[in-house]
């Protein structure tokens, strides 16, 4: 049985028992989804609200189940505090990448956990490189840091393309803020691992890249 923190047992009370309110209620649901517009008019709340909003059940399944995944490497090597800030800045930074890519969209909206799950994601992977991570399709083991390179640059190409009704930015921005917060609370890892900390910040350089030469549209 893989025990899980009563932190991460909260976290995912919280999206199952809000989520389940706005599945039941439209009016919660719209009040508290991510919206550029009601964001630009002072909205803010919805910048965290809606990181505890989901589409449907599926959605909200993959995302806890993702989070159950991965919850205690990051508490084990950092602490229940530490976990909580790296998923509420993963959020917080999921959404802000969002408004500033979607900041004339008024009409964009978002929800779901998966800023936060990819921030948690990402901080594991980070703190335990060789972590292996097994997919449905592919029959043997991937390297954790392969998988984290990988997954940012699949995202990438879905905000490029604007595949799917998904919010890439926003795992991207939530796997940037893994990234960073991870090494502000743990910076020994630029003396342990340094080498995966520059592998991990490939994607996030070519982003920014592509951003500056305008080819992100």
């Amino acid at each position: 049985m893989y025990n899980l923190d009563p932190v991460t047992i909260a976290i995912i009370a919280a999206n199952v028992i809000i989520s389940m309110k706005g599945f039941n209620d439209r009016l919660f649901f719209e009040k508290y989804k991510f919206n550029v517009g009601s964001i630009r008019r002072g909205e803010q709340i919805r910048m965290i609200s809606s990181g505890f909003l989901h589409a449907d059940t599926t959605h909200l399944i993959f995302n806890m189940f993702t989070l159950y995944f991965f919850a205690n490497a990051v508490i084990f090597e950092l602490g229940q505090l530490n976990f909580i800030i790296i998923y509420v800045a993963s959020l917080i930074f999921g959404n802000l990448l969002s408004l500033y890519f979607h900041k004339d969209e008024y009409w964009y909206s978002a929800i779901g956990a998966s800023g936060a799950v990819t921030g948690i994601l990402y901080a594991a992977i980070l703190l335990q490189p060789s972590m292996s991570l097994y997919m449905f399709f592919i029959p043997i083991p991937i390297p954790g840091y392969i998988f984290g390179i990988g997954y940012l640059l699949y995202s990438i190409y879905g905000m490029k393309n604007r595949v799917g009704n998904i919010g890439h930015d926003a795992h991207f921005g939530g796997a940037v803020g893994g990234y960073v917060i991870t090494l502000i609370l743990f910076p020994s890892l630029f003396q342990t691992d340094l080498l995966h900390i520059g592998i991990l910040a490939i994607p996030i350089l070519i982003l920014f890249v592509l951003y500056k030469t305008g080819k992100l549209n």
